[in-house]
């Protein structure tokens, strides 16, 4: 399949449907059209990967800042209000989409600033039935309900997300438009690689099932033609007896050999899966910054690494 490499960069208010002010260039701050001393743009996103992407693509002609905590996640996350009032006052806030967020509506935030980068696939965005309470460290319960929001684990998706940066950043800083587009084109390239080896994995579990520690990889399912269920295990805790009852009966059903989490699970946890025959996986959604190494490096690394899993269990077959 053929990558889109560009698509129109619409810049709205977060649920807003129509097109931007035909004004938005001079509202983002035109900074190096006229003044070469201008300060660089200041670009806001909401996740990782949306930061990963713009510092990649404007390089050192912008400020591309991402300030939630290393203990959060970024999706349920409430800044302050100093965080805030830097949103504010950034050039470019760079949005995920799919609710992703939510906070950003609740504040006053300059319309025009505020780039939603899956609108020009909205239609393509998962609805899920609202899921059971739960928590994620220190921030309190909370479901994934409505909107599946974690689009970048669809390569597809996640370069028209790219190529939208793109288009705001030259909109922006016009006397860069090469270079952004040249690193674009070799951004592009690499995800291109990256979504045809994890194309390849799914070709190669043909259906089998497997699962998943978490309800966070329903893009990653749709893209790569995976047949995945979700469970509700943190990669910290010990699920309770009762969760290893339900992992057992949905083993009935659902005979999954391989198991995907977000990060490592316990040393226990992964014990007790190899003893019914599941092999735990770890595939990262990064939404938050990884401990090393970059976004792309990371789901290299850990694409490869459940590439390995699927032909070793191919193997015993």
């Amino acid at each position: 399949m053929r990558l889109i490499l560009t698509i129109t960069a619409a810049l709205l208010v977060t649920g807003c449907s129509q097109q931007q002010d035909p004004e938005i260039a001079d509202n983002l701050g035109n900074t190096n059209s006229a003044n070469s001393d201008a300060p660089a743009p200041v670009i806001y996103t909401v996740n990782y990967p949306l930061a990963w992407a713009a510092t990649e693509l404007a390089g050192t002609s912008a400020q591309v800042q991402f300030p939630a905590p290393a203990n959060v996640d970024p999706a349920f996350w409430q800044p302050d209000q100093t965080i805030v009032g830097a949103y504010q006052q950034a050039n470019l806030v760079i949005l995920n989409g799919a609710n992703y967020a939510r906070w950003i509506a609740r504040v006053s935030m300059p319309q025009n600033r505020l780039l939603d980068t899956s609108l020009g696939f909205s239609e393509q965005l998962i609805a899920q039935n609202t899921g059971p309470q739960h928590s994620h460290g220190p921030k309190g319960d909370h479901s994934h309900g409505e909107l599946a929001f974690t689009i970048w684990l669809d390569l597809e998706l996640y370069s028209q997300q790219v190529s939208t940066i793109a288009t705001a950043l030259s909109g922006m800083m016009p006397t860069e438009d090469a270079s952004i587009a040249a690193r674009r084109d070799a951004l592009l390239a690499r995800l291109q690689v990256l979504d045809n080896q994890l194309m390849s994995i799914g070709k190669q579990l043909d259906g089998a099932p497997i699962l998943y520690s978490h309800p966070v990889y329903q893009y990653l399912q749709r893209r790569y033609q995976l047949n995945g269920k979700a469970l509700h295990w943190e990669p910290q805790q010990a699920p309770a007896a009762s969760e290893w009852a339900k992992l057992d009966a949905l083993q009935q059903s659902h005979p999954a050999r391989l198991m995907l989490w977000e990060a490592e699970p316990l040393a226990d946890t992964r014990a007790q899966l190899e003893q019914r025959g599941i092999q735990a996986v770890v595939l990262r959604p990064m939404g938050n910054h990884p401990d090393n190494g970059s976004f792309l490096d990371n789901l290299q690394a850990d694409s490869t690494g459940l590439d390995s899993a699927v032909r070793a269990l191919l193997a015993q077959q």
